[in-house]
């Protein structure tokens, strides 16, 4: 950096130098016209003409011509020295300016970086900074095993302090807040503004977590002195939720949620703080900790794969199953999947989700086929897996892996799937088909659909969502709509498939109706993988010498 500010200084130099010299040099030439027009002149007033001879008696015998023949050299020596004299004054002030600006940016940049991570009011770190320091304790205790809380403070009427005193108040009244706080934390960067009047602490290496009830004790009692704003005397009624790591949480976002839950029972305690038990999540609807634990059960393989039977209606013969995924929480119980996939599409990690089904369903499906059972296996897709350009390669690679082919391979999606953004969706279907795998539109009827998209499909099956399905014995509108989607998809030249057949007398109405194949609970109920095979040893229902062709005509 100091070569660089050496270069600049010494190129500043040469540049003023070059420009001042011009004056020197005009200053010279000037002195030099005017002693010849001198000598020129007192050699015309001598000798009445000018001539080399009058020209040198006037120069030899004029003493102010002596003089004034130096001035040149004078003129010269001393704009010269003026010139690099102002030259390095001038590049000096350049590079002081230089070097203020850049000092003023520094302060500047420092100044947004600290805005930035910072909160205005109390001055307290931001939440993005408290997760960052909990994940560097998190990530440092993988070569070093420690412990650490996590404590979560919300002043519960700091709304009503708000409505009775206005903003200017309750500010001040977050700033005595964070004051309190950081005089019972040790460090001052454990204590953050996390959101609104909720402030989080952190006690990382701590020994005993009975130390994090401690210093919840101590908030409260840091809270119950009045606060005095702008002449009044203002008390307030703080709750604190405690988590301890690693008991409670693997990573950051588990460990605020669960503080959240252990906050929200806080709320309903004599004490005014609580620490995390799994029993408490059943008090919170918003279930916080499922997103963070759908990631780990991904991880870990704690998800499963059940499979519902699909039959032709004409030969009775099982042609297929559906793959439905399942997720039994060791808290929770069964969690839905609509629950559950919604969450993953919201959070970024339906990806990860499509890849753990995809994957399980091959290994399946590949397994079945060496068996000797010709099943084809239908899979689920969402919305956000058909607007993910990866896709076609993941799903190459896994069926390399597996060994499976192509054509033992449904691929579901739905009529809303396709329409948020049609083209872009196309263009992956279109992909994929072209490996080899067919696709059915599942829930035919509940969405939004254009024919205009859906001739454009390379579909194979439509299948008829259950709703119609189930009351077509006793309602004519769904009876109408199951006899009127068949007829479409057979003109359309494509395989039908009713989902939610109950009964005997319902799958009777779909074969009078000409539906191709049935599934639901008259057939089975989805099984897991060991249990669908003992049903195909035990059932009735024949297994297929090859799965039914569907009908060749694709929907272009």
């Amino acid at each position: 950096m100091v070569l660089i500010i050496q270069s600049l200084f010494a190129d500043n130099v040469k540049l003023l130098k070059s420009e001042a010299s011009k004056t020197a040099y005009q200053g010279v030439a000037i002195a030099i016209a005017t002693v010849v027009f001198a000598t020129g002149t007192v050699c015309y007033v001598n000798t009445g003409t000018i001539s080399l001879e009058g020209l040198w008696s006037a120069q030899k015998h004029n003493i102010a011509l002596w003089m004034l023949n130096c001035m040149p050299f004078v003129f010269g020596i001393w704009g010269q020295y003026s010139n690099s004299l102002i030259a390095y004054q001038a590049g000096a002030m350049i590079i002081d300016q230089t070097q203020e600006l850049r000092t003023i940016a520094n302060v500047l940049e420092k100044q947004t970086v600290y805005v930035t991570t910072h909160d205005r009011l109390t001055d307290l770190p931001t939440r993005a900074v408290f997760y960052d320091r909990v994940e560097r304790v998190i990530v440092s205790a993988m070569s070093c095993p420690c412990r650490m809380s996590i404590l979560l403070i919300d002043i519960e009427n700091f709304n009503d302090i708000y409505d009775a005193l206005g903003r200017n108040s309750s500010d001040l009244l977050l700033k005595q807040i964070s004051t309190r706080l950081q005089g019972v934390s040790l460090k001052r960067d454990d204590v953050a503004k996390i959101d609104g009047s909720i402030f989080g602490v952190l006690l990382s290496e701590i020994s005993d977590v009975g130390r994090a009830e401690e210093v919840a004790r101590k908030i409260q009692k840091t809270m119950e002195s009045p606060f005095n704003i702008y002449g009044l005397h203002v008390s307030i009624h703080s709750n604190v939720g405690i988590v301890h790591f690693p008991e409670h949480g693997e990573d950051v976002d588990a460990l605020v949620q669960r503080a959240g839950v252990a906050l929200h029972i806080a709320h309903k305690s004599d004490k005014g703080y609580a620490t995390y038990e799994p029993s408490y999540d059943k008090h919170t609807p918003l279930r916080l900790t499922l997103i963070s634990e759908l990631r780990h059960a991904i991880e870990r393989d704690a998800l499963e794969l059940f499979y519902q039977p699909q039959v032709s209606i004409k030969t009775g013969e099982v042609c297929g199953v559906e793959a439905l995924l399942r997720w039994n929480h060791p808290a929770h119980g069964f969690v839905p999947p609509d629950e559950f996939v919604a969450m993953a599409e919201r959070n970024r990690l339906v990806n990860q989700l499509t890849q753990w089904v995809l994957k399980r369903a091959f290994r399946d499906c590949a397994n079945w086929h060496k068996q000797g059972l010709p099943i084809k296996v239908s899979v689920n897709l969402s919305v956000k897996d058909l607007h993910n350009p990866g896709l076609p390669d993941l799903i190459s690679g896994m069926a390399v892996a597996a060994g499976i082919k192509p054509e033992w391979i449904i691929l579901e999606i739905t009529e809303s799937s396709v329409m948020t953004e049609p083209e872009r969706a196309l263009e992956i279907i279109q992909k994929v088909h072209q490996m080899g795998y067919q696709f059915s539109i599942d829930d035919f009827g509940t969405g939004y659909s254009s024919l205009a998209y859906l001739k454009k499909l390379p579909l194979t099956e439509i299948k008829i969502d259950k709703s119609f399905v189930m009351d077509i014995l006793t309602s004519e509108n769904d009876a109408a709509i199951v006899k009127a989607t068949v007829n479409l998809g057979h003109n359309l030249g494509l395989m039908v498939t009713a989902e939610g057949v109950e009964s005997k007398e319902i799958m009777s109405k779909l074969m009078d109706y000409g539906c191709d194949v049935a599934q639901g609970y008259f057939l089975s109920k989805p099984v897991s993988v060991q249990n669908f095979n003992q049903w195909v040893s035990d059932s009735h229902w024949k297994i297929a010498d090859h799965s039914p062709s569907p009908i060749l005509r694709l929907v272009q």
